[in-house]
């Protein structure tokens, strides 16, 4: 398919507009604005379940220059962000001859909306001075005052709970059923790259939806259970925590990415907040308390634990700490084999510095 730009605008809550030029689907659509500083993977930000709810900026140059393959770079079965912004955009022409189609038919194909030609640099700075907030980019309503009155009705990320929308209707399997290790995934917006982690170390996998009662988990007589990565605010699912309680008391050994780990904090009594940025990206540099080490890691989240909470908790450790501004990346409780990290350590896309966590956790199974 052939690309025709037209005119495209990036009205943000507080009333700052970008002029640019329209991508993907003509159209009209909302959202929380993020950046993201990977200066690749674009395929694997946009189909991360994390996303949902959410517009991108890739602070990278160039984006669909090597266009889409399907599958093998897909972290869902669908796009899930809500909206994309870059600088030059790479329309119907990549590079890649491996590729199935161009990022403009991908978008075209998923309905996503996204507006180009625009400088993110400015975008940016004005996102990190300010603070995450809404915004809504459209190809069809060109007059702020219109689309303003669009942007107020999109509901605020705070408060908001999320993973219910993006879980697994209904329970299904990954790996071998004859594996070494069977773990309980609860599914708040898992991605197909940590699920293979479990399956490459002989781990059998059963995703359940976010909202599967312990009675069913403990029915399937894991070994282990994982709490994935999400959307939404991880304050907004008293559900999920009250799970994660009785599954902590199993004795069993669990782990958390991202929202599993935000939700394991507040299964332990320790509250999460709204970031002003967040961190989203992949050279964040974490040191592992344990060992001493940094490692570069990759991040997508926009909540984060309570510090001084965490030090205060005399049933926490903490393990891991982010080395720009000392937010907690990394805790593990001194009663139960259960433990968690806030950044992605199947890293796709990013460094592979953190997959000894997988390793880690299979360790504790064999126990």
């Amino acid at each position: 398919m052939t690309h025709t730009p037209s005119d495209a605008i990036l009205l943000l809550e507080d009333g700052t507009y970008f002029k640019g030029k329209a991508l993907g689907k003509i159209g009209t659509s909302a959202g929380e604005i993020c950046f993201n500083t990977g200066m690749t993977g674009y395929q694997e930000i946009y189909t991360d379940p994390s996303y949902f709810g959410q517009i991108i900026v890739n602070t990278t140059s160039h984006i669909g220059n090597y266009g889409v393959v399907l599958d093998d770079e897909e972290e869902s079965k669908s796009v899930t962000i809500s909206g994309m912004v870059c600088n030059a955009y790479a329309n119907h022409y990549y590079s890649r001859t491996t590729a199935d189609f161009s990022l403009q038919e991908y978008f075209e194909r998923a309905g996503i909306v996204g507006i180009c030609d625009v400088d993110t640099r400015q975008i940016v700075r004005h996102i990190r001075n300010a603070g995450v907030m809404n915004c809504i980019i459209s190809s069809e309503i060109l007059d702020p005052e219109e689309l303003m009155a669009e942007l107020k009705k999109c509901p605020s990320m705070e408060g908001l709970e999320l993973s219910s929308v993006v879980s697994t209707p209904e329970p299904y399997a990954m790996g071998e059923e004859n594996a070494k290790y069977k773990v309980a995934v609860l599914d708040f917006g898992v991605k197909k790259s940590i699920l293979k982690n479990f399956t490459s170390r002989d781990c059998y996998c059963k995703v359940f939806n976010a909202k599967t009662s312990f009675e069913e988990l403990k029915a399937f007589n894991p070994d282990g259970f994982f709490l994935s990565n999400g959307p939404g605010d991880p304050a907004a699912m008293p559900y999920a925590v009250e799970t994660i309680k009785e599954v902590v008391e199993t004795g069993k050994p669990v782990f958390g990415i991202c929202l599993g780990h935000q939700l394991l904090a507040l299964a332990s009594g320790i509250d999460t907040y709204k970031m002003k940025n967040g961190h989203r990206g992949l050279n964040h540099p974490v040191k592992n308390l344990i060992t001493g080490y940094c490692e570069v890691t990759s991040q997508n989240h926009g909540f984060a634990v309570r510090p001084e909470q965490v030090k205060n908790n005399e049933n926490i450790e903490l393990t891991h700490v982010n080395l720009n501004d000392d937010t907690i990346e990394g805790i593990r409780r001194k009663d139960k084999p259960a433990f968690s990290v806030q950044y992605h350590p199947e890293a796709s896309p990013g460094p592979h510095d953190s997959r000894y966590l997988f390793d880690d956790f299979v360790k504790m199974l064999e126990k």
